[in-house]
């Protein structure tokens, strides 16, 4: 009877831990993950700095944010996390501000070195050379839809970028156009790209696939990436009926580097 009596409770014992057990699993399931708040909290920007399309530091030119201030930068327009919070929004407006040696604005990330603090440049004929980024276009503005959402850029000029025309998004090597990976590009598509420098040859990714293959030597080169809208209301690329308000944007996942 004792042995019995024994038995039964051990059994009621671990219903009930089963029971507490069960009640937890279900208390845990229903917490739901916090969203990231920072956009270096998506993003590993260690090597990066990012130019926005307003002169609040540097009047009447684009600011800039260098490391260590980018690891807790964000603005509620130019550069903040998604509404998922997976994914960074580079945001600029024909009627910002832009960099010295350009009309148009933009909100977009410069590749840095030694931890965001000093200027990357590197050869097309040294060593391998690689930028990675998920992403995805989700704006564009109205009166002339044209946006560069990756670029190679030397001591001169941009050498390749990759560039959306109201649907059409394909490679452009300086004035010359290159393949066109989609001809119907839909807003919000997410999508992936890729350079990669060897041996004085760019070879272009379209998501995960070699598409283009492009021969050309330079130097003093560095990546860049996020929304470089090609349309302006002002100033000496002004577009005729462009309106200042009207923007470009781009959510990134994810964007890395590696040289080798």
């Amino acid at each position: 009877m004792e042995l019995l009596r024994l038995t039964i409770n051990l059994l009621l014992e671990l219903r009930t831990m089963n029971l507490n057990k069960f009640l937890l699993l279900v208390a845990l399931s229903s917490v739901k993950p916090a969203l990231a708040q920072l956009p270096s909290e998506i993003l590993t920007l260690q090597n990066w700095k990012l130019n926005v399309p307003e002169g609040i530091k540097t009047p009447g030119r684009s600011d800039e944010y260098k490391q260590p201030e980018l690891n807790t930068y964000q603005h509620p327009q130019w550069f903040h996390t998604n509404a998922s919070g997976d994914a960074v929004v580079f945001r600029a407006n024909t009627g910002g501000t832009t960099t010295s040696g350009s009309g148009y604005p933009r909100s977009e990330l410069r590749e840095m070195t030694n931890d965001g603090k000093k200027n990357a440049s590197w050869s097309s004929s040294t060593g391998t050379h690689t930028l990675f980024i998920d992403q995805r276009i989700s704006h564009l503005p109205l009166e002339k839809p044209h946006i560069v959402v990756g670029q190679i850029h030397d001591d001169q000029d941009d050498v390749i970028v990759f560039r959306l025309e109201k649907n059409k998004l394909f490679v452009k090597m300086g004035d010359e156009k290159g393949p066109v990976l989609e001809e119907n590009y839909q807003l919000g598509t997410r999508f992936t790209v890729s350079f990669k420098v060897s041996k004085d040859q760019t070879d272009c990714y379209y998501n995960g696939q070699l598409r283009f293959s492009y021969p050309k030597a330079f130097r003093n080169a560095y990546f860049k990436a996020g929304a470089y809208v090609q349309s302006s209301c002002q100033g000496k690329r002004k577009v005729k009926g462009e309106s200042c308000e009207a923007y470009g944007e781009v959510e990134i996942y994810k964007v890395s580097l590696n040289h080798e």
